[in-house]
């Protein structure tokens, strides 16, 4: 194959292409997204969503979707209507409070808000379009907007487990995004090495996770500490010296005090019921006795 005829194939190849290119776009449908939008949590964000077609959207009803995750398994989030001539798109009366419509489809922005985002809110969302009574006039996003939300450290629980002949394990359960460092300090230094252990790191999201410091001594005061770009957090336990066991027969300090204490009353009853009729003590409390 010569050099002319290799350059008539490329030519026809790339007309090819052209048209097939034209005949996929030539429905007028587009849709812009943003790829990627960071939070923080407790506070609101909004997901930014275009389209443009080719139908008057002025004259046409339309319903807008949103949905968390792709396929099957995804969750419609958020769902509204607007009859023909309506200026706004109406959601139905067991909405989620948490999600609303931040932009105007009649406008062709189909931004959502979310309230207040929670780590929980992380994910892939999907927007979609579409217009009853006209054939094949809907549009989905479908590379869709990856929702990261960012946390400061939290701790959720500090608890110790184990016994005295097995020995005592403190646990650390931490959230936070990105997932934060956790670290253990004893009363005058930070503890390293094998006695500190990650128990579990939560896959979905990866928010969530529990560090182990093993042998935990009685009478001694241990911190942990969670640290990310966003911040730290730290709580500390007291882990108490067991109880004393007492020897059978023996009464505990606190009843036997209490026992010597009632003793010396009587006792000084008792005295006083026998010096008084023998003429002992004022007059007043002679009487009282009589």
């Amino acid at each position: 194959m010569d050099t002319r005829s290799l350059c008539r194939m490329v030519n026809l190849l790339l007309c090819f292409m052209e048209a097939l290119g034209a005949a996929s776009n030539d429905d007028g449908w587009s849709m812009k997204v943003q790829a990627e939008v960071r939070a923080m949590e407790g506070y609101p964000v909004v997901l930014p969503c275009s389209f443009t077609h080719p139908h008057h959207t002025l004259h046409s009803s339309l319903q807008v979707v949103w949905r968390l995750g792709h396929g099957q398994g995804s969750t419609v989030l958020y769902h509204c209507s607007s009859p023909t001539g309506a200026r706004t798109c109406q959601p139905g009366p067991q909405q989620d409070q948490h999600y609303r419509l931040e932009g105007n489809p009649r406008e062709h922005d189909l931004s959502l808000r979310i309230n207040s985002a929670a780590l929980q809110d992380n994910g892939r969302y999907y927007c979609r379009v579409e217009i009853p009574g006209h054939a094949h006039a809907s549009y989905e996003d479908k590379m869709g907007t990856r929702l990261r939300v960012e946390a400061a450290p939290r701790i959720l629980g500090l608890s110790v487990e184990g016994s005295e002949e097995a020995g005592y394990r403190a646990q650390c359960r931490v959230q936070g995004s990105p997932l934060p460092d956790v670290q253990w300090l004893g009363p005058d230094e930070l503890m390293e090495g094998s006695n500190i252990s990650p128990l579990s790191q939560e896959s979905l999201g990866q928010h969530h996770t529990t560090s182990q410091l093993r042998d935990v001594l009685p009478g001694q005061q241990y911190t942990c500490s969670a640290s990310n770009p966003l911040g730290k957090d730290q709580a500390t336990l007291y882990m108490l010296p067991p109880r004393q066991v007492q020897v059978s027969g023996e009464a505990p300090p606190l009843l036997l005090l209490l026992s010597l204490s009632l003793g010396f009353k009587v006792l000084l009853l008792l005295g006083m019921v026998v010096w008084l009729p023998q003429g002992g003590g004022p007059a007043w409390l002679r009487c009282w006795f009589k």
